[in-house]
């Protein structure tokens, strides 16, 4: 899944390279996004490429190239400003409209309510964060079958997968998990956290997103899986 700003960084680049034959510069990418720093250009940079949509040369300035697009891309711009057009995009992660319970309007259909449990704290077992008195309305296509909860992310530990502080993450509650899902972690019963999970042997590890954080290593009976990350609510 790619984000808003990371779809239009695609739109982008894929326009530019076919009408120049060369990727456009940090700072004319940071331009045409309206962002405000070119740090913010690196990060979805990084995304893409981890995602596989594009590919850095070695040892050539500028060079970027489109490995694939998303099935649903759009290729219009803005005539004469090389702008990806506006649109209605709708990827896992959404523009978040937080509400007390039961604040949405009636027969709206299309949004489910989800308790909004707080913010995903180390030394905070999940039950404990549990206050139903807070919800968000999140989209019903975003949500498959089985129960769901939402959390605000604390910290930057996941940023390398497109997930950052003050986010809130739709999660599917689960007690099991594929090797390789970002999922809620429950650690010696006692500290809940966000990360990749990975198995080797009888060990199991909690891997972050972010090469300023460590890689921890637990023994089997040391974790808990309390759910499964689905997608996210990012608010502008």
């Amino acid at each position: 899944m790619l984000t808003r700003k990371q779809y239009e960084l695609l739109v982008y680049l894929d326009q530019q390279l076919k009408q120049n034959g060369v990727s456009p510069s940090f700072d004319e990418m940071k331009d045409a996004l309206g962002l405000k720093s070119k740090s913010g250009i690196h990060r979805l940079i990084t995304g893409l490429e981890e995602r596989g949509f594009i590919r850095r040369l070695p040892h050539r300035a500028r060079a970027i190239e489109v490995t694939r697009l998303p099935d649903n891309m759009e290729a219009p711009a803005a005539k004469g400003t090389g702008k990806p057009t506006a649109r209605r995009f709708q990827p896992n992660v959404i523009e978040g409209d937080f509400r007390l319970s039961g604040a949405s309007s009636a027969g709206d259909s299309e949004t489910v309510h989800l308790p909004l449990y707080g913010r995903i704290a180390a030394g905070t077992p999940i039950e404990a964060l549990r206050d139903h008195s807070s919800s968000v309305d999140v989209p019903a296509a975003l949500l498959g079958k089985g129960d769901h909860y939402a959390l605000e992310v604390d910290g930057d530990s996941m940023i390398d997968a497109g997930i950052f502080d003050g986010d809130t993450v739709i999660i599917r509650r689960t007690d099991t998990a594929d090797n390789g899902s970002i999922v809620v972690a429950l650690v010696e019963d006692t500290e809940v956290t966000l990360k990749r999970l990975r198995r080797k042997g009888a060990s199991v590890a909690l891997e972050p997103a972010n090469t300023a954080f460590e890689t921890r290593i637990f023994g089997p009976d040391q974790v808990k899986v309390q759910g499964s990350l689905v997608g996210l609510i990012r608010k502008y």
